[in-house]
């Protein structure tokens, strides 16, 4: 690292006043501070008040505006106790992000102009009036047509952010569709509650409620702030778009799982004490595979509140990273060369009786359960494998999958040996010899591992983007700045419809004289056989397996743009309709602001990489060339004739070197510049998207290819992006 460099970055570290404020000694004691929880609901709501609004919450009850109003007194005066002075509705537009508009609790006591006072009412609790126009909304609204609402989510908790109230929200348009991600998760969320009760109560009547849980692990980069700073690229677009791999990177196998660098440890101490103070039940941190990357996974939780968890969290992490001269990148694939960032989601449902519906029991009936609705997540998944490829494909996350590091861009299922060989003998057993009632009434069936299926009874397959792990199931194709609310409003819509077949089909067979037990058993069966293209316990990776997958019928299409029109297929239109999730307008709303999205990323890092090419990298190499020529003349005015010649032929072959990668990198320049000119004149937002992903991107290879050589031959000193090397190792 040159002296300039170095100096900067120790220069920003100096400067940073690390605020880590000092944590009590248990953490229970503060833990949820910040979080209107059921203990903050106790203290400031009347019993009465507390007992409405968990009937809303846990049964579906009407909100009305007395509730809302003694809700919002009570929530205000918790609020300000706190330091607050305004309130926000915080949503989740079609960005992956949150959006927030701060107000004041202060209003007119009377006329205007007269006292104030501080005052929170129903109505601002339960709605705001973003709009609509300004985020994006696939054309639902125009630009005339300004009106959209945020709604409130009674089932996430409100909390305190520095002085600002934060209330979780829906927001949809001023004709009801919805315009955010939110408000179709707690669609698929209700309708995977209602199909799976109607499954459960078959095996225990006394089931009235299942939960689907989630548990993200996510996985991050760090890197110095002076150095982030120097690098427009990281700035702009979150990845590096040049730069050669340093010497020592990953091969090693030295970073994973190591010792955390003492200003990184610093760092995961504050995000968790700043965590546990909203209630994020932060459990894990450790080194991930690359240098600079690391992982913090909470404790397993509902569905929805883990979402808003993981949201917050991003949020606090990006904040507490300034106080420690760090900048954190959530970008699924910042360096070339090294491992990108995922956010495995582990998913599972549970039941209000406490049975993990994705976990082996210990009863023949408990394990008939089990493989019932893992069968069932099977079949959904092998039925909707391109939906929910498409429910977790962007532009930064199309680098990092199927590049040897994370699961391919290939949906399919991992069970281990066990489970394998369970369902296989399922499938060709006769109903007979698979099921046996005794003396007892007790079910019975007749695979002698069947009784005690073990809890983590599979090997890891870090190959395999959907993974049974014992108890759930991880979808670890999701990306790391993604809003989990997209991969878990399809997967738990998928099955959701799944088990409403499956009652259905088993209503039908016990209608038409089958016992209930033989009828399970005998849907299970042509389920098992049906959806066994979907299971794939091999390598992910290997060439093999993309002509294996081809010849399944499995979803193989690998260009992003293409990979979005899933959404709008027949069959997703038919199954978010079906199941009241999203309307056909919303999905096609939605692909529209896909492939805006996409197109736009692409063109911002087409900008900024032709920028950088001509006013940095260009300028830089032509200088250092023309050292060389001068290096050359003086060499020849100094040596003799045949000396001359020999040393100042390695200078010219350089020399040469570089004019021709400078001419290669201005001629792809310059068509790169063409080839989006040319795309953006095409009128409908798909076939640019795939303008941009067919004709632009491909240009973005060769420039790089051409200046990470030119990396390597120009003087260090003169280089003026900070390299690999000084960005990967923090020090």
């Amino acid at each position: 690292m040159s002296s300039l460099r170095f100096n900067a970055v120790e220069e920003a570290f100096k400067k940073k006043a690390l605020e880590v404020a000092a944590p009590s000694k248990f953490t229970s004691d503060y833990y949820g501070k910040y979080v209107f929880n059921k203990a903050a609901m106790v203290k400031y709501l009347s019993k009465d008040t507390l007992k409405a609004l968990n009937n809303v919450i846990q049964k579906g009850a009407t909100l009305d505006i007395a509730l809302a109003n003694q809700v919002a007194a009570g929530m205000k005066l918790w609020a300000t106790e706190l330091g607050a002075t305004h309130y926000t509705h915080w949503f989740q537009p079609l960005t992956d992000g949150t959006a927030e508009k701060h107000d004041s609790f202060i209003d007119y006591a009377g006329a205007p102009g007269e006292a104030i006072i501080e005052d929170f009412s129903g109505k601002l609790l339960a709605q705001q009036e973003p709009d609509a126009s300004s985020f994006p909304n696939g054309g639902i609204r125009s630009t005339f047509e300004a009106r959209g609402y945020t709604a409130w989510d009674p089932s996430s908790p409100a909390f305190v952010v520095d002085d600002a109230l934060v209330i979780p929200t829906i927001f949809i348009s001023y004709t009801g569709e919805a315009l955010d991600l939110k408000a179709p998760l707690l669609k698929a969320l209700a309708a995977i509650d209602k199909a799976a009760v109607a499954v459960c109560q078959m095996f225990d009547p006394n089931v009235k409620k299942v939960v689907a849980y989630l548990g993200w692990e996510q996985e991050y980069f760090l890197v110095d702030e002076g150095l982030y700073a120097t690098r427009p690229d990281l700035v702009l677009t979150g990845r590096t778009l040049m730069g050669h791999d340093s010497a020592k990177n990953q091969q090693l196998d030295d970073h994973y799982f190591g010792s955390v660098p003492t200003r990184v440890a610093s760092y995961m101490k504050d995000i968790e004490f700043e965590a546990y103070k909203y209630g994020i039940p932060a459990k894990t941190r450790h080194n991930e595979v690359a240098p600079n990357q690391f992982e913090l996974a909470p404790i397993y939780g509902e569905c929805n509140l883990a979402v808003d968890q993981n949201l917050l969290m991003m949020s606090i992490m990006k904040r507490v990273a300034r106080r420690h001269g760090f900048r954190l990148l959530l970008h699924e694939k910042p360096f070339a060369g090294i491992n990108g960032s995922g956010k495995h989601n582990n998913w599972s449902l549970g039941t209000d009786t406490g049975v993990v519906l994705h976990a082996p029991g210990k009863t023949a009936e408990e394990n008939l359960q089990f493989v019932t609705f893992l069968v069932n997540t099977l079949m959904a998944v092998y039925k909707h494998n391109g939906l929910l490829k498409a429910s977790i494909m962007t532009a930064q996350n199309a680098h990092r999958l199927g590049a040897n590091e994370a699961p391919p861009a290939i949906v399919s299922a991992f069970l281990g040996t066990q489970l394998t060989a369970i369902l296989d003998k399922l499938e060709n057993s006769t109903s007979e010899e698979a099921i046996i009632i005794d003396d007892k009434k007790q079910l019975h069936l007749g695979i002698p591992s069947i009784p005690e299926v073990f809890l983590d009874n599979t090997d890891r397959n870090r190959t395999s983007p959907f993974a049974f792990t014992g108890n759930r199931f991880e979808f670890r194709a999701v990306g790391s700045s993604a809003n989990c609310s997209s991969a878990m409003a399809a997967l738990n819509t998928a099955v959701a419809a799944q088990l409403l077949e499956f009652k259905a089909e088993v209503d039908a067979k016990i209608a038409s004289g089958l016992t209930k037990e033989k009828a399970i058993f005998d849907v299970i069966k042509s389920y098992i056989k049906e959806c066994k293209a979907i299971r794939f316990d091999g390598n992910g990776y290997s060439d093999e397996w993309k002509v294996e997958a081809a010849k399944r019928g499995l979803d193989c299409e690998t260009s992003v743009p293409k990979i979005i029109e899933a959404y709008t297929s027949k069959s997703s239109v038919a199954l978010f309709e079906k199941m009241g999730v999203l309307n056909e307008k919303e999905l096609h709303a939605r692909n529209e602001v896909k492939w805006e999205t996409y197109t736009k990323k692409i063109q911002i890092e087409a900008r900024v990489l032709g920028d950088l090419a001509i006013n940095h990298i260009i300028p830089v190499a032509t200088r250092y060339q023309a050292l060389l020529l001068d290096n050359v003349y003086k060499t020849k005015a100094v040596f003799a004739a045949d000396k001359a010649e020999k040393i100042a032929s390695q200078d010219m072959a350089l020399i040469e070197e570089i004019a021709e990668r400078i001419s290669i990198i201005k001629d792809n320049v310059e068509a790169l510049v063409e080839a989006r000119k040319a795309a953006n004149v095409i009128e409908h937002e798909d076939k640019k998207a795939t303008a941009y992903h067919d004709v632009v991107l491909p240009y973005f290879d060769v420039i790089r290819y051409n200046i990470d050589k030119l990396e390597l031959v120009v003087d260090d000193e003169m280089w003026t992006l900070p390299k690999y090397r000084e960005l990967l190792f923090i020090r």
